[in-house]
């Protein structure tokens, strides 16, 4: 799952966008405890038959976090020999042992609803996403000048995440999908506070 991808999501990523506007934009959260139920009865609750029920908005949630999780994983697998603090060491170990699961769970899920796995493409346009640019430049970094790096590309990152899961969790569908989300945007705001954290004592 290594990314030299090039580019091509940006319809996604403006489909996303609009699905964005028509949840509400920051109010997503505010009306999407309710919504987990709604479609409940027509799912069966096994986390191993996602295709019950779905929407759009999951495949869309779905084929956008793939890569973007896998971007997140690249970047983690760059801090066991590059980076100098502990601490940022131990939160990429915890990054990569969280997002690659998720990532194999997506798979599965688009798999069982007969829909396609992201193309060999990112558009950089997808929130948090790094360029091309900004990736040679933390695989470059060594030491401290790599934790800083790394903790404030993460931080851009995580943050994208949460926005693309809060997007989910307003106008998704599936009940699995969108407890998925609820867990990344957990997660990942938890790890952003770690993360703010450690950039302040670089």
């Amino acid at each position: 799952m290594r990314i030299n991808r090039k580019i091509s999501f940006t319809v996604a990523a403006g489909a996303l966008a609009l699905l964005t506007a028509c949840g509400g934009n920051g109010d997503s959260m505010a009306g999407h405890e309710g919504m987990g139920s709604s479609s409940a009865p027509a799912a069966t609750t096994s986390s191993a038959q996602p295709s019950a029920a779905f929407n759009d908005a999951d495949v869309m949630f779905a084929q956008m976090m793939i890569p973007h999780h896998e971007q997140a994983v690249e970047m983690a697998d760059l801090a066991p020999t590059r980076a100098s603090d502990p601490e940022v060491k131990e939160l990429a170990t915890k990054i990569k042992a969280a997002q690659e699961p998720e990532i194999q769970t997506m798979e599965d899920w688009l798999t069982e609803w007969g829909k396609p796995a992201p193309e060999d493409a990112m558009g950089h346009d997808m929130p948090g996403v790094m360029s091309e640019e900004d990736m040679k430049k933390l695989e470059a970094a060594k030491g401290k000048q790599f934790d800083k790096l790394f903790v404030q590309h993460m931080i851009a990152h995580h943050n994208g995440a949460i926005e693309m899961a809060r997007t989910e969790q307003a106008n998704g569908s599936n009940p699995q999908a969108k407890e998925l989300a609820k867990t990344i945007e957990t997660t990942q705001q938890a790890e952003v506070g770690q993360l703010q954290k450690i950039l302040d004592r670089l």
